[in-house]
């Protein structure tokens, strides 16, 4: 008993709190008292920076949750607010129980069982705590951080089912039937049941056994509990490393708050828990886990929102977009040790910045993301472009089509490990949410893989009904894919169809579809030879010698941010109106053109395309950080429409359209000849029949041309990767 004749002061509530440090040290418990009386006061009397009550307020208007800013806390009392971080753990129970106290005493008298006016019973506040600091990356919280508070920023990947997690155990023991509440530790932390009964046997009675103890769960008092495994930011990884993953354990209100995908910056205690209990000789190691007390849904999917950029920043960003060449010079740092493809990059630059996104007043979601796909010939910096955007784009996921399938690039149900229970795990594009996704050799997909992105292309969500789980993800991201047509180099003896081995489904979702050709022309191969050259010779680009350092790739980077972050265009009056008689004008010409040739055109202009042009105009005003797109955006937006996908279109043999008499003459007698030498269900080696019809005096690209207009009406059929042609009925 000693210390009790030391002249402390003691108080009444003193055994709410027992043991207060090391060896029941009485001046532990007193600044426990205090801690309690001073939480109650700062909840009771901290005032706003306009005078207001924010924390009382607050827990009038919700009973049972409370967030509360360490800011204020540390201008309040840097002691307390200090005590909070290197053990919240205990700190954190009493800043609760002050919560639940200060509410019952805002709360009037209620009416009890017999009428008479009775004090309100506390009930139960759960605290949140948010923070301004920066947030420590998930590779450096090691043992230093045991019990203190953390904070750390990820992306949630897997979700568990909710469970019930007791806080209070009754026990009941089994010889003397005495009953005993035992509390739980909280988080992943079970009770400490105790080996014996406190019971003194009477006279003749038998005595209680070891470990008589059994849990009766019905009795118990329980809480929702959730975990989430969160994973590094993809953009925090370093290179060549395989991201990190954090376990999370959310309860109480935090729980089914969070889907997997969404970025989360979280306020959490850093402890152990023991994995698994077969594991023998191992008593000692402990798997660390968060036990959450605080977390943020990262603004518009961006872990870094407006409120990281600089006065000094926001200003050089307002006076670079009022520049006259600012779009042109965007465009130049878009790849700048690619040489050429000057329409590609603004294609790039206008994915990299975006439409603006819409919500209609009946709940429909219109998108605001660009989706752009290079279709073309080997060398022509297609890869090039890919890595340059996941490097640039504030959030990017790279992928090759080859090593991806559906479930890697949708979501995945997996069985978990320890509990056996299924959970599920986002893929890619649930990964790039708020970003771009950029997969390479998209033609060399299975198609079952590629029909897989359909919906995230789309409609921006990624269903799942798998094992028991149905639910639906987010997955707003730019697509930027790269593929090669079906021989490998482009084909201009063949149509648009022949060429792109893409279905139509997939093909209309795209924005913009640039066929990027190798062009042997002299001048260019020599001004390209030149700049390859110089690129190794010098180790930069001779176009990036002369930009400046600030206007770098990390420049752009934040750039687009901010562009992202702040600005939301629309279209003015004069723009829409614009662009409604241009779209009738074209829809008018592709009219006239198939009623002229009694055909449809290869690429259709349809009010998908109608919004892909008003994404282009919102995408270009808002590099200029103009919150209204103007006529001349939209005429930039159309050039580039028009450069892209109609060009494609276009491109090859469409029909035969403009052909002239003598040609077009040439041709059915090859179609003549052609079904002479091959009967109905025959067939025949295709090189034999052109140097057949070679020897009659025939050139080789028109009875080409005659097998591709048959091949189109659906009268030869090719086989065995086109090298056989059967002639159908």
């Amino acid at each position: 008993m000693s210390g009790w004749d030391e002249g402390a002061v003691f108080y009444s509530d003193q055994a709410q709190f027992p043991r207060g440090g090391p060896g029941g040290d009485p001046a532990a418990d007193l600044t426990r008292h205090s801690a309690l009386r001073k939480f109650k006061e700062f909840l009771r009397g901290f005032t706003g920076p306009t005078g207001d009550f924010p924390y009382r307020e607050s827990l009038v208007h919700n009973r049972d949750h409370v967030t509360v800013a360490t800011e204020d806390l540390d201008a309040f009392d840097a002691e307390l607010s200090d005590k909070i971080r290197k053990s919240p753990a205990d700190y954190l129970p009493l800043f609760e129980t002050a919560a639940s106290e200060v509410l019952a005493s805002l709360r009037s008298k209620v009416a009890g069982e017999t009428g008479e006016m009775e004090e309100p019973v506390p009930g139960d506040v759960q605290i949140f705590l948010s923070s301004k600091e920066n947030c420590l990356s998930m590779r450096s919280v090691g043992a230093d951080y045991m019990s203190k508070l953390v904070k750390i920023a990820g992306i949630t990947i897997a979700a568990s089912r909710v469970k019930a997690k007791a806080t209070h155990v009754t026990l009941i023991c089994k010889n003397c039937r005495s009953v005993r509440t035992v509390p739980c530790r909280p988080g992943l932390g079970g009770a400490i049941v105790p080996r014996s009964c406190d019971h003194v046997p009477q006279p003749g009675e038998e005595p209680c056994p070891l470990d008589p103890w059994i849990a009766v769960p019905d009795k118990s008092k329980y809480v929702d509990l959730q975990t989430l495994k969160l994973q590094e930011n993809p953009e925090d990884v370093p290179t060549g490393e395989l991201p990190r993953n954090m376990l999370l354990s959310v309860d109480r209100h935090l729980v089914q708050t969070i889907v997997p995908g969404t970025r989360l910056t979280v306020v959490g205690i850093y402890s152990v828990y023991q994995a698994s209990t077969t594991q023998k000789g191992a008593v000692g190691v402990k798997q660390p886990y968060i036990r959450v007390v605080g977390l943020e849904q990262s603004r518009d999917n961006n872990s870094n929102g407006p409120s990281n950029f600089t006065l000094d920043e926001e200003m050089e960003f307002k006076e670079f977009a009022q520049r006259p060449d600012a779009y042109a010079k965007l465009c130049s740092m878009i790849g700048p040790s690619i040489y050429g493809h000057s329409d590609v990059k603004k294609a790039i630059a206008c994915l990299l910045f975006g439409g603006s996104k819409k919500r209609l007043p009946d709940g429909v979601r219109l998108r605001g993301d660009i989706h752009v796909l290079l279709l073309g010939d080997p060398s022509t910096a297609k890869s090039q472009f890919l890595k340059f955007v996941e490097k640039t784009a504030p959030i990017a996921v790279y992928t090759s089509g080859k090593g991806s399938s559906a479930a890697g690039l949708t979501a995945s149900v997996t069985r978990d490990s320890s509990s056996r229970e299924f959970y599920l795990e986002g893929g890619a594009m649930v990964l790039a949410d708020g970003g771009v996704v950029c997969i390479d050799e998209f033609d060399k997909m299975r198609p079952e893989d590629r029909v897989a992105i359909h919906e995230a292309m789309e409609q921006q969500t990624i269903s799942i009904a798998k094992a028991g789980i149905t639910t639906v993800l987010n997955s707003r991201t730019s697509v930027l894919a790269a593929a090669n047509p079906i021989a490998g180099r482009y084909d201009d003896l063949k149509t648009a169809q022949d060429n792109i081995d893409l279905q139509t489904t997939i093909l209309s979702r795209f924005d913009q579809i640039f066929i990027v050709k190798d062009i042997r022309m002299y001048d260019q191969d020599k001004r390209i030879a030149s700049h390859i050259i110089k690129v190794h010779a010098s180790g930069a680009a001779a176009s990036s010698a002369n930009t400046e350092g600030s206007e770098g790739e990390n420049w752009l980077k934040r750039y687009i941010q901010y562009c992202r972050a702040t600005c939301k265009p629309r279209l003015s009056e004069k723009a829409a109106e614009m662009l409604q008689n241009k779209y009738i004008e074209i829809r008018q010409k592709m009219r006239q053109q198939a009623h002229e040739t009694g055909r449809a055109a290869a690429i259709p202009i349809t009010v998908r395309q109608l919004e892909a042009i008003i994404r282009l105009s919102e995408s270009l005003a808002k590099m200029r950080l103009t919150s209204v797109a103007t006529p001349e955006h939209v005429e930039e937006a159309f050039r580039l429409f028009n450069v892209s996908t109609v060009d494609a279109a276009r491109s090859g043999i469409n029909e035969h359209l403009n052909l002239s008499p003598e040609i077009a003459n040439e041709i059915k007698q090859a179609e003549a000849q052609i079904k002479r030498r091959m009967g109905i269900g025959s067939h025949i080696s295709e090189r034999r029949l052109i140097d057949g019809l070679n020897r009659m005096g025939m050139n080789e690209s028109i009875v080409r041309r005659a097998l591709l207009i048959m091949h189109q009406r659906d009268e030869v059929e090719y086989k065995r990767e086109r090298h056989v042609i059967v002639r159908k009925a």
